[in-house]
């Protein structure tokens, strides 16, 4: 008994029906895209300089004022400070001195002019003056 080879041109047209799997492969399903696009998120997420709790305690107790230019000008030196590939920095913006962990744009302390006299920065591979 041999077997007969099957020849689509036999088929009469819609005698099959495609099943729900095949109409699914061929129509993939998206969802409408709402809200900022992934990188714009990532971007606004990674350009933010955050603060520790002991910078923040430093800033409160040492009177340090953080406006939004100086905010600016420290990120923009966190921003540079990785562009050079740096991990741990010092950014000086006017008279204060900023020991930021750069992987994490993180502030680890914040130094004013009166407290540099006697302090030493340990684990610094850079410096920034913003």
């Amino acid at each position: 008994m041999s077997a007969v080879p099957h020849n689509p041109a036999l088929i009469p047209p819609g005698a099959i029906t495609p099943s729900p799997l095949d109409i699914a492969a061929q129509q993939p399903k998206t969802a409408p895209v709402t809200g900022p696009a992934f990188g714009e998120v990532l971007a606004e997420k990674t350009a933010q300089v955050q603060f520790s709790g002991h910078a923040l305690q430093r800033v409160r107790r040492r009177g340090i004022e953080i406006d939004g230019p100086t905010l600016q000008r420290l990120q923009s030196g966190v921003d540079r400070a990785a562009g050079k590939g740096a991990r741990e920095s010092v950014v000086f913006v006017d008279s204060t001195a900023f020991v930021v962990s750069v992987r994490n744009r993180t502030v680890i302390t914040a130094v004013d002019r009166d407290h540099m006299k006697d302090h030493v920065f340990t684990n610094i591979d850079s410096a920034v003056i913003a």
